[in-house]
């Protein structure tokens, strides 16, 4: 295929993606939403209120940047495992694993139309998070660049779970037992400093710690971890994840009976 017909291929796969969540906006956009401003006025206005301060700022704003960051990877994770599976079990995908398009191209495309939802998500929840608090980004180009990377990663991983899962069940499995527990514990809500010393160890070993407080730096300037480290463990990732689902793929896993 030629250049122009790879990115002809590519943006109609992403097109196709984002018109899928778009033309469902109430069941995908809105929901997060609405989710989001509970966790503002419960977590936000009637316990922050008896919390006071977090590492120097009012509890809302120190929240804020977690719970943005919440919305961006369960949406983006979602949408590709429930979108890719979706394909797989009405046996559409078929058609695109015979065509011409190589096997990178493809990944690419349903990775970057989940990110796209995590992201339009992401500015839903931040826009709604005005209403609550003001927000000053420190540095706005890490803020930026670590949540487009943060979707990016999760939407990578939506399409593993896709490709490994044999039921619809299965692609609910990874969201409740492991990103909704590691997301809580991801200091989306406190400072790891308030922990005991051994609980602090182990919130180390958290991969969605790290995304969290580097976006929280980007916003407010503050940050629990080494955001430069925090930053090359995330492309790290990306990488890893990418070149699985890439070799999963290619090895037509859990696409041949």
């Amino acid at each position: 295929m030629s250049t122009r017909q790879l990115f002809i291929a590519l943006w109609t796969i992403i097109v196709r993606e984002i018109r899928r969540f778009m033309r469902i906006w109430p069941q995908t956009l809105l929901p997060p939403s609405i989710t989001m401003t509970m966790y503002f006025i419960i977590f936000g206005n009637l316990i922050g209120s008896r919390v006071g301060q977090m590492d120097g700022v009012d509890y809302m704003s120190y929240i804020v940047p977690g719970l943005i960051m919440m919305s961006v990877i369960t949406n983006s994770y979602s949408n590709v495992a429930s979108s890719f599976f979706g394909n797989k079990f009405q046996r559409s995908v078929e058609e695109l694993i015979i065509s011409p398009m190589p096997n990178w191209l493809i990944l690419s495309g349903y990775v970057v139309g989940g990110a796209a939802r995590g992201l339009c998500v992401g500015i839903i929840v931040t826009i709604v998070s005005l209403l609550f608090t003001d927000l000053h980004m420190v540095h706005p180009l890490l803020t930026a660049g670590v949540v487009i990377m943060t979707a990016l990663l999760f939407s990578i991983g939506g399409f593993i779970n896709a490709l490994l899962a044999n039921k619809f069940d299965d692609i609910s499995i990874v969201p409740i037992f492991v990103l909704t527990p590691l997301t809580y514990l991801g200091g989306v809500f406190y400072s790891i400093h308030t922990l005991p010393d051994f609980w602090q160890g182990v919130s180390l070993i958290n991969p969605i710690l790290y995304m969290v407080n580097t976006f929280r730096y980007g916003i407010l300037g503050i940050s629990d971890i080494d955001v430069g480290w925090a930053v090359l463990a995330i492309a790290a990732f990306i990488v890893v994840f990418f070149v699985v689902g890439l070799k999963l793929l290619e090895r037509g896993k859990g696409l041949r009976s």
